[in-house]
C-alpha cells in the first residue's frame, strides 16, 4: 500500500483545522500567543531532535539556546521596538508572554 508523504498529511490536516473549527482570532493569532513565535518554533525543533536522540543530555543544548536566545537577541530586538513603538509595544509586552505561559492558552476564549 502506498503511503503519503508526511508533510502532505500535515497539509491536509491544517486544511481540516481551518474547515471545523471557527476562526475566533484576530489575523495576526500566532502574535498573540507568543511575541516570539519563531524562537519557540526552534526550540521546539530542538526539543523534538532531543527526544529522538533519547538522551536527557540532549536537552542541555535546548537549554543553552533558550537562554542566549531570551538574554542577547530577544532583549536588543525589543529595546529597538519600544523605541520605535514607545506605548503601543509597551500594551502589547505587557499583554503577551515573551515565550509561552498561561495566558498563551486562553487565546480565544
Amino acid at each position: 500500500m502506498k503511503r503519503l508523504p508526511p508533510p502532505l498529511l500535515a497539509l491536509a490536516a491544517g486544511f481540516a483545522q481551518r474547515a471545523l473549527t471557527p476562526d475566533a482570532s484576530p489575523p495576526s493569532a500566532v502574535n498573540a500567543v507568543t511575541r516570539n513565535p519563531m524562537y519557540v518554533g526552534m526550540a521546539g525543533l530542538l526539543v523534538a531532535n532531543a527526544v529522538r536522540r533519547g538522551a536527557w543530555a540532549g536537552l542541555l543544548p535546548v537549554a543553552a539556546f533558550v537562554l542566549v536566545i531570551d538574554r542577547l537577541q530577544i532583549t536588543a530586538e525589543e529595546s529597538a521596538l519600544l523605541a520605535n513603538f514607545g506605548a503601543d509595544y509597551d500594551a502589547y509586552l505587557a499583554s503577551v508572554p515573551r515565550w509561552l505561559d498561561r495566558r498563551s492558552l486562553a487565546i480565544g476564549h
